[in-house]
């Protein structure tokens, strides 16, 4: 949810509110997604987006990490022992705060969280 929501960009309504992904007007009914407002508005540069580990690290594509806590893997038996180390890793936007794509030993291609893992 965001705190300060922006003004409306077609009628300068002050009273915007959030539905699901978007942002409306209730005075003119204009519906825009914020994230798209700044990038063509250009009057806020949009950051690059920060990924940090466990501990405040800030991670980038190619680091190497270590797992940080036991991880249940499904279709395995066994999971993610904490320790293991995971290197190369590619930052991507992924889906439910899955953040990290990397390749674990014995286990092939996955999606890590960054909050479980530290900067080796």
């Amino acid at each position: 949810m965001i705190e300060n929501l922006p003004p409306c960009p077609k009628c300068s309504c002050e009273y915007t509110y959030e539905m699901n992904a978007l942002v409306v007007c209730p005075e003119c009914g204009h519906e825009w997604v914020p994230a798209e407002a700044v990038a063509e508005g250009g009057g806020e540069v949009a950051g690059e987006r920060v990924v940090k580990d466990a501990v405040g690290n800030v991670l980038q594509d190619g680091d190497t990490v270590v797992v940080v806590k036991a991880l249940k893997v499904k279709g395995s038996p066994s999971g993610i022992k904490a320790g293991t180390k995971v290197r190369n890793i590619r930052l991507v936007d992924g889906v439910d705060g899955h953040d990290i794509d990397c390749k674990v030993d014995g286990f092939g291609a996955m999606q890590l969280k960054s909050a479980v893992v530290k900067k080796a």
